[in-house]
C-alpha cells in the first residue's frame, strides 16, 4: 500500500516550487534592518505607554 498526497496538496507543492528564485527579487526593496528597527521602536513605545498607564501598581 502506497501513500499518496491529495490532489490539492500536490497542486500546492507544485505552485510553491514554480516560483524558483523570483520570490527573492520581488522583495529586494525591503530592508530587514529598517523593519526590525521599526518593530523594536513600536514595541518600546507600547511598553512605555503601558508603564505610564499602570502607575498605581
Amino acid at each position: 500500500m502506497t501513500l499518496s498526497a491529495s490532489p490539492a496538496a500536490e497542486a500546492l507543492v507544485t505552485l510553491a516550487n514554480e516560483g524558483g528564485g523570483e520570490h527573492e527579487s520581488m522583495h529586494s526593496s525591503l530592508n530587514a534592518y529598517a523593519i526590525g528597527g521599526g518593530a523594536l521602536a513600536a514595541l518600546l513605545l507600547l511598553l512605555w505607554i503601558t508603564t505610564r498607564l499602570n502607575r498605581d501598581r
